[in-house]
């Protein structure tokens, strides 16, 4: 799928910093409401993928020894299929599971149409 889901420069240092705290890491993302509609950072394979996922980048972040897998429902894709996704990094705490959480920020999804 190319450059689908790409990071910001501030996302990426988030990344190493979660990677050195966490080991692998992986994100999620559904289509629920609140922060169920935020990319969720977990331990890789702590967050079940299944027949209704899917996988749309594995992404290479400087710094990270291994890819980083970025999921996201099949239904919540059907509806973004025709964007870009840009994971970046806000000031906040989310109310979800991710990693960041403590960290007094949380990832959030910029998106933009494909041409």
């Amino acid at each position: 799928m190319g450059d689908t889901v790409t990071v910001t420069p501030a996302a990426a240092d988030l990344i190493r910093s979660l990677r050195g705290q966490h080991g692998p890491l992986m994100f999620h993302q559904s289509g629920g409401c609140c922060d169920g509609s935020a990319p969720m950072c977990y331990p890789s394979g702590e967050f079940r993928t299944g027949g209704s996922d899917v996988l749309l980048a594995s992404l290479a972040v400087d710094g990270v020894p291994e890819p980083v897998e970025f999921w996201m429902s099949k239904a919540q894709w059907e509806l973004w299929q025709h964007t870009r996704l840009t994971v970046d990094v806000v000031p906040g705490r989310g109310s979800g599971f991710s990693l960041e959480a403590p960290e007094g920020v949380r990832f959030l999804i910029r998106s933009h149409l494909n041409r």
